[in-house]
């Protein structure tokens, strides 16, 4: 087997893998005390906690996926360090907004942005390393 090693995508799927463990365990945690089996039960702190761990389950996958194919072919590293931490960022403050009932919604926005922003410049990369 030949030895790859991704020291890039390594590290940010253990950042990511982690902070979607810690919001999946927010939605259980939420779900037991309430008794609630199946749906939000009209709950909105059920219902932001379920869609904070869905949107990382939306997101996190693709931007790693993009990640290792970039770091595969040989993607410059200093890029590819900048852009994941870019979304180990974005993905932390996002889960933040949607782990802590009462934080501030622009905490969703900028992390957000700085997901697409990683997300846009994995692309762009990923198309780059393609037609060179």
């Amino acid at each position: 087997m030949p030895d790859i090693t991704l020291p890039i995508t390594s590290l940010a799927a253990l950042v990511l893998g982690c902070t979607h463990l810690l919001l999946t365990i927010r939605v259980i945690r939420i779900r037991r005390r309430d008794g609630v089996v199946l749906g939000e039960n009209e709950d909105r702190v059920l219902t932001k906690a379920i869609r904070g761990q869905a949107n990382a389950s939306e997101q996190m996958p693709l931007g790693l996926i993009m990640l290792a194919l970039c770091e595969l072919q040989g993607g410059p590293a200093a890029l590819l360090w900048l852009l994941a931490l870019a979304l180990m960022a974005g993905r932390g403050i996002h889960a933040v907004y949607f782990g802590i009932h009462g934080t501030h919604w622009r905490l969703r926005v900028l992390g957000m942005l700085l997901t697409l922003i990683a997300q846009t410049g994995l692309l762009a990369s990923l198309a780059f390393v393609l037609i060179t």
